[in-house]
């Protein structure tokens, strides 16, 4: 189905778009000459286009013209009024990719019609840095070769995961929100260095180096994240001084509770 030199277009140039064109150039998956992009921020628009060489289209409809992949990487407020400007111009063969938090599948195929491919994406921030990591459910008449392809284009920011829709909530809460979570986590440790006497920058970079250096582990090592903790932990040492103190806390009750409130939040969101 999808051609050697198939086009992607990005109707929005935000900061996942900008991740997305950036990791696809980087990777020699797509060339500039095959990206395009509208956005109503035609300053935004321009710049884009001139740092990395891609099209750029100054109204949707253009963009849709242009491309067999396009990208809905807008803000979910302003998704219905898209799809309703798009949907006359849109082909049965052309694939839809939305990246908007909380909009469903279901929703994208009122506006658009049910015979189109359709896959709905969470990606998250690391996909700045290439090292994302993105949930993908499809729809419509997407089928395997669509599924393909859209890791394909996802795996050039990070890794991907299959999931059902029905989990984009909890999806949203882990991954999507997670980096935010995780950088408070971080600013708690360096505020807490700080406390034990530590200025501000060598506290900061002995909690990122040590956040880096856990993460990587976890991921190159074929241990278990019990047997990795379990590794550091001498018993009556240190490690297990300071996990007894979280776990006294609640530490994992805390957890739960915040991924909870994220997913139901994502939950209202997409009613709304």
């Amino acid at each position: 189905m999808f051609q050697i030199d198939d086009k992607i277009g990005f109707i929005g140039v935000g900061n996942m778009a900008e991740a997305l064109i950036k990791g696809l150039i980087k990777s020699g998956l797509y060339s500039p000459d095959r990206i395009a992009s509208s956005d109503n921020d035609t300053l935004k628009l321009k710049n884009k286009s001139e740092t990395y060489g891609i099209r750029a289209c100054y109204s949707n409809r253009e963009l849709v013209q242009a491309s067999s992949i396009i990208v809905l990487s807008v803000k979910p407020q302003v998704i219905k009024a898209v799809l309703s400007e798009i949907a006359g111009y849109l082909e049965p063969d052309q694939l839809v990719i939305s990246i908007a938090a909380g909009i469903t599948i279901n929703l994208i195929q009122d506006a658009i019609g049910k015979d189109k491919p359709i896959i709905r994406v969470m990606p998250n921030t690391p996909a700045l840095i290439q090292r994302g990591i993105s949930a993908l459910s499809g729809g419509g008449t997407a089928a395997r070769e669509h599924m393909n392809k859209a890791q394909e284009i996802f795996n050039a920011v990070g890794k991907t995961v299959i999931v059902d829709e029905g989990m984009m909530d909890a999806i949203t809460a882990i991954s999507g929100s997670g980096p935010g979570f995780v950088f408070r986590i971080m600013e708690s440790f360096v505020e807490a260095g700080e406390r034990l006497g530590f200025d501000r920058d060598t506290a900061l970079m002995l909690v990122k180096q040590t956040f880096l250096g856990a993460s990587h582990l976890a991921d190159e090592s074929e241990s278990s994240l019990s047997k990795l903790r379990e590794m550091v932990t001498s018993p009556g040492g240190t490690t297990a001084a300071g996990l007894s103190a979280f776990e006294d806390r609640g530490l994992s009750e805390v957890i739960s509770y915040g991924l909870k409130a994220a997913r139901d939040r994502s939950v209202e969101l997409g009613k709304k």
